[in-house]
Protein backbone atom coordinates (compact mmCIF):
# COMPACT_ATOMS: atom_id res chain seq x y z
CA UNK A 1 0.00 0.00 0.00
CA UNK A 2 2.99 2.33 -0.14
CA UNK A 3 4.15 4.60 -2.95
CA UNK A 4 7.84 3.90 -3.44
CA UNK A 5 8.38 5.85 -6.66
CA UNK A 6 9.69 9.39 -6.50
CA UNK A 7 9.29 12.04 -9.17
CA UNK A 8 13.05 11.96 -9.58
CA UNK A 9 13.11 8.20 -10.08
CA UNK A 10 10.29 8.43 -12.59
CA UNK A 11 12.46 10.85 -14.58
CA UNK A 12 15.39 8.47 -14.48
CA UNK A 13 17.36 10.44 -11.89
CA UNK A 14 19.26 8.41 -9.32
CA UNK A 15 18.12 9.15 -5.77
CA UNK A 16 20.93 8.62 -3.24
CA UNK A 17 20.00 5.94 -0.73
CA UNK A 18 23.46 5.07 0.45
CA UNK A 19 23.08 6.41 3.97
CA UNK A 20 22.05 3.84 6.57
CA UNK A 21 19.91 6.48 8.24
CA UNK A 22 18.20 7.39 4.96
CA UNK A 23 17.49 3.78 4.17
CA UNK A 24 16.02 3.19 7.62
CA UNK A 25 13.72 6.21 7.36
CA UNK A 26 12.62 5.37 3.81
CA UNK A 27 11.93 1.78 4.83
CA UNK A 28 9.72 2.94 7.70
CA UNK A 29 7.83 5.45 5.56
CA UNK A 30 7.19 2.90 2.83
CA UNK A 31 5.12 0.83 5.26
CA UNK A 32 2.67 3.67 5.95
CA UNK A 33 -0.37 3.21 3.69
CA UNK A 34 -2.73 6.09 4.48
CA UNK A 35 -2.85 9.61 3.11
CA UNK A 36 0.01 11.08 1.12
CA UNK A 37 3.41 12.41 2.22
CA UNK A 38 5.79 14.30 -0.07
CA UNK A 39 9.37 14.11 1.19
CA UNK A 40 11.58 16.65 -0.56
CA UNK A 41 15.28 15.93 -0.24
CA UNK A 42 18.11 18.48 -0.07
CA UNK A 43 19.09 17.78 -3.69
CA UNK A 44 15.56 18.57 -4.84
CA UNK A 45 14.22 15.04 -5.30
CA UNK A 46 10.64 14.42 -4.22
CA UNK A 47 9.68 11.05 -2.75
CA UNK A 48 6.02 10.13 -2.30
CA UNK A 49 4.80 7.86 0.48
CA UNK A 50 1.36 6.66 1.43
CA UNK A 51 -1.61 5.50 -0.63
CA UNK A 52 -0.92 4.49 -4.23
CA UNK A 53 -3.92 6.26 -5.71
CA UNK A 54 -3.36 9.61 -7.41
CA UNK A 55 -6.87 10.78 -6.53
CA UNK A 56 -7.22 13.93 -4.46
CA UNK A 57 -7.24 13.26 -0.75
CA UNK A 58 -10.18 14.45 1.27
CA UNK A 59 -9.28 16.74 4.14
CA UNK A 60 -9.13 15.27 7.61
CA UNK A 61 -11.31 16.58 10.47
CA UNK A 62 -11.19 20.37 10.94
CA UNK A 63 -10.02 20.60 7.31
CA UNK A 64 -6.52 19.36 8.06
CA UNK A 65 -5.09 18.53 4.59
CA UNK A 66 -4.88 14.83 3.71
CA UNK A 67 -1.58 15.45 1.92
CA UNK A 68 1.51 16.54 3.86
CA UNK A 69 4.90 17.86 2.76
CA UNK A 70 8.29 17.68 4.48
CA UNK A 71 11.28 19.50 3.03
CA UNK A 72 14.53 18.08 4.40
CA UNK A 73 17.02 20.91 4.86
CA UNK A 74 19.89 18.90 6.34
CA UNK A 75 20.96 15.26 6.35
CA UNK A 76 20.96 15.35 10.16
CA UNK A 77 17.19 14.86 9.90
CA UNK A 78 17.57 11.18 9.06
CA UNK A 79 20.05 10.43 11.82
CA UNK A 80 17.93 12.11 14.49
CA UNK A 81 14.84 10.17 13.40
CA UNK A 82 16.66 6.84 13.67
CA UNK A 83 18.46 7.58 16.93
CA UNK A 84 15.53 9.13 18.82
CA UNK A 85 12.34 8.14 16.97
CA UNK A 86 9.43 10.57 17.22
CA UNK A 87 11.38 12.72 19.69
CA UNK A 88 14.25 12.90 17.21
CA UNK A 89 11.79 13.83 14.46
CA UNK A 90 10.50 16.69 16.61
CA UNK A 91 13.99 17.81 17.64
CA UNK A 92 15.03 17.86 13.99
CA UNK A 93 12.22 20.34 13.39
CA UNK A 94 13.30 22.44 16.36
CA UNK A 95 16.84 22.47 14.94
CA UNK A 96 15.65 23.53 11.49
CA UNK A 97 16.60 20.23 9.82
CA UNK A 98 13.20 20.09 8.10
CA UNK A 99 10.42 22.49 7.28
CA UNK A 100 6.83 22.25 6.12
CA UNK A 101 4.06 24.59 4.97
CA UNK A 102 1.58 22.81 7.28
CA UNK A 103 2.96 21.28 10.46
CA UNK A 104 -0.39 19.95 11.65
CA UNK A 105 -0.85 18.04 8.39
CA UNK A 106 2.55 16.35 8.77
CA UNK A 107 1.85 15.22 12.31
CA UNK A 108 -1.66 14.12 11.33
CA UNK A 109 -0.19 11.94 8.55
CA UNK A 110 1.95 10.07 11.05
CA UNK A 111 -0.96 9.73 13.48
CA UNK A 112 -3.14 8.27 10.71
CA UNK A 113 -0.43 5.67 10.17
CA UNK A 114 0.34 5.11 13.85
CA UNK A 115 -0.15 1.35 13.63
CA UNK A 116 2.74 1.22 11.17
CA UNK A 117 5.00 3.87 12.71
CA UNK A 118 8.04 2.47 14.51
CA UNK A 119 7.96 4.91 17.42
CA UNK A 120 4.43 6.04 18.20
CA UNK A 121 2.81 4.90 21.45
CA UNK A 122 0.66 1.86 20.77
CA UNK A 123 2.22 1.13 17.38
CA UNK A 124 2.65 -2.48 16.39
CA UNK A 125 6.22 -1.56 15.46
CA UNK A 126 6.94 0.54 18.55
CA UNK A 127 9.81 -1.68 19.61
CA UNK A 128 11.42 -1.78 16.16
CA UNK A 129 15.08 -2.28 16.89
CA UNK A 130 16.52 0.09 14.31
CA UNK A 131 14.58 3.09 15.59
CA UNK A 132 15.01 5.16 18.74
CA UNK A 133 18.32 3.81 19.93
CA UNK A 134 18.22 6.58 22.56
CA UNK A 135 14.84 5.38 23.87
CA UNK A 136 16.16 4.37 27.26
CA UNK A 137 18.19 7.56 27.64
CA UNK A 138 15.04 9.65 27.14
CA UNK A 139 13.05 7.30 29.35
CA UNK A 140 15.59 7.68 32.15
CA UNK A 141 15.38 11.46 31.92
CA UNK A 142 11.61 11.22 32.29
CA UNK A 143 11.83 8.85 35.26
CA UNK A 144 14.11 11.31 37.03
CA UNK A 145 11.25 13.85 37.05
CA UNK A 146 8.65 12.16 39.30
CA UNK A 147 5.84 14.33 40.63
CA UNK A 148 6.68 14.03 44.31
CA UNK A 149 6.32 17.17 46.41
CA UNK A 150 9.78 18.53 45.60
CA UNK A 151 10.02 17.69 41.92
CA UNK A 152 6.41 18.55 41.07
CA UNK A 153 7.09 22.22 41.82
CA UNK A 154 10.10 22.22 39.51
CA UNK A 155 8.19 20.44 36.76
CA UNK A 156 5.32 22.93 36.95
CA UNK A 157 7.66 25.91 37.16
CA UNK A 158 9.52 24.95 33.98
CA UNK A 159 6.32 25.37 31.99
CA UNK A 160 4.00 27.79 33.75
CA UNK A 161 6.64 30.14 35.10
CA UNK A 162 8.08 30.93 31.66
CA UNK A 163 6.43 34.36 31.80
CA UNK A 164 2.92 35.56 32.47
CA UNK A 165 3.44 38.08 29.68
CA UNK A 166 4.26 35.24 27.27
CA UNK A 167 0.98 33.44 27.88
CA UNK A 168 -0.99 36.70 27.86
CA UNK A 169 0.23 37.36 24.32
CA UNK A 170 -1.78 34.55 22.76
CA UNK A 171 -4.36 33.28 25.26
CA UNK A 172 -7.77 34.96 25.25
CA UNK A 173 -8.50 37.60 27.93
CA UNK A 174 -9.81 34.96 30.35
CA UNK A 175 -6.28 33.45 30.43
CA UNK A 176 -7.79 29.95 30.34
CA UNK A 177 -5.10 27.46 29.29
CA UNK A 178 -7.35 24.44 28.78
CA UNK A 179 -9.88 23.26 26.22
CA UNK A 180 -12.75 25.57 25.45
CA UNK A 181 -16.27 24.24 24.81
CA UNK A 182 -18.34 25.19 21.78
CA UNK A 183 -22.02 24.80 22.63
CA UNK A 184 -22.68 26.86 19.47
CA UNK A 185 -20.38 26.85 16.43
CA UNK A 186 -20.10 30.63 16.10
CA UNK A 187 -18.75 31.32 19.61
CA UNK A 188 -15.47 33.19 19.91
CA UNK A 189 -12.66 31.54 21.85
CA UNK A 190 -13.35 33.78 24.85
CA UNK A 191 -17.05 32.88 24.75
CA UNK A 192 -16.23 29.17 24.40
CA UNK A 193 -13.91 29.37 27.41
CA UNK A 194 -16.68 30.99 29.41
CA UNK A 195 -19.01 28.17 28.32
CA UNK A 196 -16.43 25.59 29.46
CA UNK A 197 -16.14 27.25 32.86
CA UNK A 198 -19.89 27.46 33.25
CA UNK A 199 -20.39 23.85 32.16
CA UNK A 200 -18.22 22.76 35.08
CA UNK A 201 -20.15 25.04 37.43
CA UNK A 202 -23.43 23.56 36.22
CA UNK A 203 -22.12 20.03 36.66
CA UNK A 204 -21.28 20.90 40.26
CA UNK A 205 -24.76 22.40 40.81
CA UNK A 206 -23.03 25.39 42.40
CA UNK A 207 -24.85 27.58 44.89
CA UNK A 208 -23.89 30.59 46.93
CA UNK A 209 -23.53 28.38 50.02
CA UNK A 210 -20.87 26.14 48.49
CA UNK A 211 -17.22 26.15 49.44
CA UNK A 212 -15.30 24.77 46.45
CA UNK A 213 -11.78 23.41 46.32
CA UNK A 214 -10.07 24.01 42.98
CA UNK A 215 -6.94 21.90 42.45
CA UNK A 216 -4.85 23.82 39.94
CA UNK A 217 -5.47 27.57 39.85
CA UNK A 218 -4.11 28.48 36.45
CA UNK A 219 -4.41 32.26 36.27
CA UNK A 220 -7.66 32.26 38.21
CA UNK A 221 -10.09 32.08 35.28
CA UNK A 222 -12.43 29.42 36.63
CA UNK A 223 -12.53 30.68 40.21
CA UNK A 224 -13.26 34.21 38.98
CA UNK A 225 -16.17 32.95 36.89
CA UNK A 226 -17.56 30.70 39.62
CA UNK A 227 -17.39 33.29 42.40
CA UNK A 228 -18.72 36.14 40.26
CA UNK A 229 -21.55 34.15 38.66
CA UNK A 230 -22.64 31.83 41.48
CA UNK A 231 -21.42 33.64 44.60
CA UNK A 232 -19.64 30.58 45.99
CA UNK A 233 -16.41 30.61 47.96
CA UNK A 234 -13.36 29.09 46.29
CA UNK A 235 -10.09 27.89 47.79
CA UNK A 236 -7.74 27.30 44.89
CA UNK A 237 -4.34 25.58 44.98
CA UNK A 238 -1.27 26.23 42.86
CA UNK A 239 2.43 25.42 42.96
CA UNK A 240 3.35 28.07 40.39
CA UNK A 241 4.56 31.34 41.89
CA UNK A 242 4.00 33.23 38.62
CA UNK A 243 0.42 32.03 38.33
CA UNK A 244 -0.33 32.74 41.98
CA UNK A 245 0.86 36.33 41.67
CA UNK A 246 -1.21 37.10 38.59
CA UNK A 247 -4.27 35.21 39.82
CA UNK A 248 -4.31 37.20 43.06
CA UNK A 249 -3.92 40.43 41.11
CA UNK A 250 -6.86 39.57 38.86
CA UNK A 251 -8.99 38.47 41.82
CA UNK A 252 -8.31 41.73 43.64
CA UNK A 253 -9.12 43.74 40.51
CA UNK A 254 -12.46 41.93 40.26
CA UNK A 255 -13.25 42.71 43.91
CA UNK A 256 -13.48 39.02 44.78
CA UNK A 257 -10.71 38.65 47.34
CA UNK A 258 -13.33 37.92 50.00
CA UNK A 259 -14.67 34.98 47.96
CA UNK A 260 -11.48 33.46 46.52
CA UNK A 261 -8.36 32.36 48.41
CA UNK A 262 -5.27 31.33 46.45
CA UNK A 263 -2.93 29.00 48.33
CA UNK A 264 0.58 28.04 47.29
CA UNK A 265 0.13 24.44 48.36
CA UNK A 266 0.58 20.93 47.01
CA UNK A 267 -2.75 19.12 46.70
CA UNK A 268 -1.46 16.42 49.06
CA UNK A 269 -1.20 18.98 51.86
CA UNK A 270 -4.65 20.57 51.62
CA UNK A 271 -6.64 20.84 54.85
CA UNK A 272 -10.33 21.29 55.61
CA UNK A 273 -13.56 19.96 54.11
CA UNK A 274 -15.31 21.15 50.98
CA UNK A 275 -18.76 20.89 49.41
CA UNK A 276 -17.45 20.56 45.86
CA UNK A 277 -14.10 19.92 44.14
CA UNK A 278 -13.04 20.93 40.64
CA UNK A 279 -9.83 20.33 38.73
CA UNK A 280 -9.22 21.51 35.17
CA UNK A 281 -6.42 19.83 33.24
CA UNK A 282 -4.15 19.54 36.25
CA UNK A 283 -4.31 15.74 36.39
CA UNK A 284 -1.88 15.41 33.48
CA UNK A 285 0.81 16.61 35.89
CA UNK A 286 0.16 13.88 38.47
CA UNK A 287 1.60 10.75 36.87
CA UNK A 288 0.73 7.07 37.29
CA UNK A 289 2.54 6.65 40.60
CA UNK A 290 0.88 9.59 42.36
CA UNK A 291 -2.68 9.30 41.07
CA UNK A 292 -3.66 7.36 44.24
CA UNK A 293 -2.42 10.33 46.31
CA UNK A 294 -4.66 12.63 44.30
CA UNK A 295 -7.77 10.47 44.64
CA UNK A 296 -7.16 9.86 48.35
CA UNK A 297 -6.94 13.62 48.85
CA UNK A 298 -10.31 14.05 47.16
CA UNK A 299 -11.84 11.34 49.35
CA UNK A 300 -10.33 12.89 52.49
CA UNK A 301 -11.45 16.51 52.04
CA UNK A 302 -14.76 16.17 50.16
CA UNK A 303 -17.89 16.08 52.29
CA UNK A 304 -19.94 12.89 52.19
CA UNK A 305 -22.52 14.21 49.73
CA UNK A 306 -20.06 16.31 47.76
CA UNK A 307 -19.48 16.38 44.00
CA UNK A 308 -16.26 16.24 41.98
CA UNK A 309 -16.03 17.80 38.50
CA UNK A 310 -12.91 17.02 36.51
CA UNK A 311 -11.63 18.07 33.11
CA UNK A 312 -8.67 16.00 31.99
CA UNK A 313 -6.93 14.77 28.86
CA UNK A 314 -7.28 11.06 28.23
CA UNK A 315 -5.45 8.40 26.28
CA UNK A 316 -7.17 5.22 25.03
CA UNK A 317 -7.45 2.58 27.74
CA UNK A 318 -5.91 -0.01 25.41
CA UNK A 319 -2.79 2.14 25.00
CA UNK A 320 -2.37 3.34 28.59
CA UNK A 321 0.52 1.00 29.37
CA UNK A 322 2.32 2.13 26.22
CA UNK A 323 1.91 5.76 27.28
CA UNK A 324 2.96 4.97 30.84
CA UNK A 325 6.16 3.18 29.85
CA UNK A 326 7.12 5.53 27.03
CA UNK A 327 8.23 9.13 26.70
CA UNK A 328 7.33 11.55 23.94
CA UNK A 329 8.12 15.07 22.77
CA UNK A 330 5.60 16.65 25.16
CA UNK A 331 7.04 14.91 28.20
CA UNK A 332 10.63 15.76 27.30
CA UNK A 333 10.28 19.32 26.05
CA UNK A 334 6.97 20.81 27.24
CA UNK A 335 5.53 19.16 30.37
CA UNK A 336 8.26 17.27 32.25
CA UNK A 337 6.90 14.50 34.44
CA UNK A 338 3.51 14.49 32.74
CA UNK A 339 1.33 11.54 31.74
CA UNK A 340 -2.04 11.25 30.03
CA UNK A 341 -4.36 9.11 32.10
CA UNK A 342 -7.04 6.74 30.85
CA UNK A 343 -10.68 6.79 31.91
CA UNK A 344 -10.45 3.32 33.40
CA UNK A 345 -7.41 4.27 35.47
CA UNK A 346 -9.06 7.42 36.86
CA UNK A 347 -12.38 5.72 37.59
CA UNK A 348 -10.70 2.76 39.28
CA UNK A 349 -8.62 4.98 41.55
CA UNK A 350 -11.57 7.17 42.54
CA UNK A 351 -13.59 4.05 43.34
CA UNK A 352 -10.76 2.57 45.38
CA UNK A 353 -10.06 5.79 47.28
CA UNK A 354 -13.57 6.79 48.26
CA UNK A 355 -16.26 4.69 46.64
CA UNK A 356 -16.84 7.28 43.92
CA UNK A 357 -18.71 6.41 40.76
CA UNK A 358 -18.97 8.16 37.41
CA UNK A 359 -22.26 10.03 37.10
CA UNK A 360 -21.61 12.20 34.01
CA UNK A 361 -19.04 12.27 31.22
CA UNK A 362 -18.77 14.44 28.11
CA UNK A 363 -16.12 14.14 25.42
CA UNK A 364 -14.70 17.43 24.08
CA UNK A 365 -11.81 16.23 21.94
CA UNK A 366 -12.74 18.09 18.77
CA UNK A 367 -13.29 21.25 20.83
CA UNK A 368 -9.71 20.95 22.03
CA UNK A 369 -8.43 20.64 18.46
CA UNK A 370 -10.26 23.87 17.62
CA UNK A 371 -8.90 25.55 20.76
CA UNK A 372 -5.35 24.57 19.85
CA UNK A 373 -5.68 25.86 16.30
CA UNK A 374 -6.86 29.22 17.58
CA UNK A 375 -4.01 29.31 20.10
CA UNK A 376 -1.51 28.49 17.37
CA UNK A 377 -2.90 31.18 15.07
CA UNK A 378 -2.67 33.72 17.89
CA UNK A 379 0.82 32.54 18.85
CA UNK A 380 2.12 32.86 15.29
CA UNK A 381 0.56 36.31 14.99
CA UNK A 382 2.50 37.39 18.09
CA UNK A 383 5.96 36.08 17.12
CA UNK A 384 7.50 39.54 17.29
CA UNK A 385 6.18 39.94 20.81
CA UNK A 386 7.54 36.52 21.77
CA UNK A 387 10.98 37.55 20.50
CA UNK A 388 10.76 40.83 22.42
CA UNK A 389 10.33 38.77 25.60
CA UNK A 390 13.71 37.15 24.90
CA UNK A 391 12.64 33.85 23.34
CA UNK A 392 14.60 32.64 20.30
CA UNK A 393 13.52 30.99 17.05
CA UNK A 394 14.14 27.48 18.37
CA UNK A 395 11.74 28.19 21.23
CA UNK A 396 9.18 29.48 18.73
CA UNK A 397 9.50 26.32 16.62
CA UNK A 398 9.17 24.22 19.77
CA UNK A 399 5.91 25.86 20.78
CA UNK A 400 4.57 25.79 17.25
CA UNK A 401 5.32 22.06 17.10
CA UNK A 402 3.69 21.49 20.49
CA UNK A 403 0.45 23.25 19.57
CA UNK A 404 0.20 21.58 16.13
CA UNK A 405 1.13 18.18 17.59
CA UNK A 406 -1.73 18.43 20.06
CA UNK A 407 -4.20 19.79 17.50
CA UNK A 408 -3.60 16.82 15.22
CA UNK A 409 -3.84 14.31 18.07
CA UNK A 410 -7.20 15.65 19.24
CA UNK A 411 -8.59 16.12 15.73
CA UNK A 412 -7.87 12.49 14.82
CA UNK A 413 -9.10 11.18 18.20
CA UNK A 414 -5.69 9.79 19.03
CA UNK A 415 -6.28 11.35 22.47
CA UNK A 416 -9.22 13.25 23.89
CA UNK A 417 -10.40 15.45 26.74
CA UNK A 418 -13.43 14.90 28.95
CA UNK A 419 -15.48 16.61 31.61
CA UNK A 420 -16.72 14.23 34.28
CA UNK A 421 -18.81 14.32 37.43
CA UNK A 422 -18.14 11.81 40.20
CA UNK A 423 -20.02 11.30 43.45
CA UNK A 424 -20.38 8.70 46.16
CA UNK A 425 -23.30 6.29 46.10
CA UNK A 426 -26.70 7.17 47.58
CA UNK A 427 -26.15 10.89 47.11
CA UNK A 428 -29.65 12.36 46.79
CA UNK A 429 -28.65 16.00 47.15
CA UNK A 430 -28.76 16.75 43.44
Amino acid sequence: MSQKTSHAEAAGVSVPRTSFYRRAVFSALEDMPLGRLHLRLPAGDNLIFGARTDAAFDPLPLNIPGTATITVQREAFFKKCVLAGDIGFAEAYLDGDWTTPNLTAVIAWFIQNHEHAPELSGSKRAQAGMFNLLRWFNRLGHLLRPNNRATARRNISEHYDLSNDFFALWLDPSMMYSSAKWSQPDLTLEQAQREKNDALCRRLRLTRDDHVLEIGTGWGGWSLHAAATYGCRVTTLTISQEQKALAEKRIAAAGLSDRITVEFRDYRDVEGHFDKIVSIEMMEAIGHRYLPDFTRTIARVLKRDGLVALQFITCPDARYDAFRHGVDFIQKHIFPGSLLLSMNRVNAQLTRAGGFWLHEVEDMGRDYARTLRLWHDAFMAKIDGVRELGFDDRFIRKWSYYLCYCEAAFALRNISVVQTLHTRSNNLTF
